[in-house]
């Protein structure tokens, strides 16, 4: 058994099936609409497949409800679906003017909008600095500020037109709108992605069952370090201090890191999908622990 924890449109999904004919896979979104989109894409599989809304934090309730103890593997691709960046009604990309929305979970209250309109200068800045690592947050937020003082921001396009304003020409990054990390910091406030991502590891390697392997595909510097500092301790035979004579954690080696550094996509990968060319993976499998 296999758990894809965040299915999408179901494109790993329908690989794994057809490259492992007697797997049986677990299909986990927030994304009700990218559900039925995986639904009708997996239907032939048939009952190979079960598809659960729900978050992919809470792995082992849902496999508990499920009757499950252990899984041979499960995946986490953590980058925003087509059908997410290309709606505007969803409101993630500052491309297509939409709602400011961002929610991967409709059935959830908060939006970006909420955010943007609501909060505190100090939580905004915070959000900017720690999951955008914005070095303008504190100009951007203030911007921000000074025009919902005005009138609530409703649409992507406005917000993404005061960030850009709120960046000094000068210091605008090549490559990549100046919106950009506001955005992607919203978003992963929105959604608590960071917190999730955290929770989602733990609670999949306890129900991974020894030689069974997690891979984890992430887009941006915040989601890697988690994954690789996960691995990294899973596979530490020794937590003591260094000055420690003998040690006496009793730590077990847990994990065989399968990708000492992250795999990329090549470049014709690249060519074939632009938004797959900040992708990283990174892949570890679990060791039977022994007394």
């Amino acid at each position: 058994m296999i758990v894809d924890g965040t299915v999408g449109l179901g494109g790993h999904a329908e690989a794994i099936l057809q490259d492992e004919p007697e797997v049986c896979l677990i299909g986990i979104d927030r994304d009700q609409e990218a559900l039925h989109r995986a639904a009708e894409r997996l239907a032939p599989f048939g009952e190979r497949v079960h598809l659960l809304h729900g978050d992919y934090s809470q792995i082992a309730r849902h496999l508990a409800a499920l009757g499950i103890d252990k899984i041979t593997g499960f995946l986490f691709d953590l980058g925003l679906s087509s059908l997410q960046l290309d709606r505007a009604d969803r409101g993630f990309s500052f491309r297509r003017d939409g709602p400011l929305d961002m929610r991967m979970d409709h059935t959830q209250s908060l939006t970006a909008g909420d955010l943007v309109n609501s909060a505190e200068e100090e939580e905004l800045i915070a959000i900017l600095r720690n999951y955008g690592e914005e070095r303008f947050a504190r100009r951007i937020i203030r911007a921000i500020l000074a025009a919902r003082a005005k009138e609530p921001l409703e649409t992507t396009g406005r917000l993404a037109e005061i960030v850009h304003s709120a960046i000094p020409r000068r210091f605008h990054p090549r490559g990549i709108h100046p919106a950009t990390r506001t955005f992607q910091a919203l978003r992963i406030a929105v959604n608590n992605e960071l917190a999730n991502l955290r929770e989602g590891l733990a609670d999949g390697f306890e129900s991974l069952a020894p030689g069974g392997v997690v891979a984890v595909i992430s887009f941006h510097s915040l989601e890697d370090r988690i994954v690789k500092r996960f691995f990294r301790e899973k596979a530490l035979a020794c937590t003591c201090p260094p000055d420690l004579p003998i040690c006496v954690c009793d730590k077990k080696v847990e994990t065989e890191v399968l990708t000492k550094r992250p795999i990329s996509p090549s470049s014709a990968e690249v060519t074939r999908n632009p938004r797959a060319r900040s992708a990283k993976l990174r892949a570890a499998r679990r060791i039977e622990v022994r007394a």
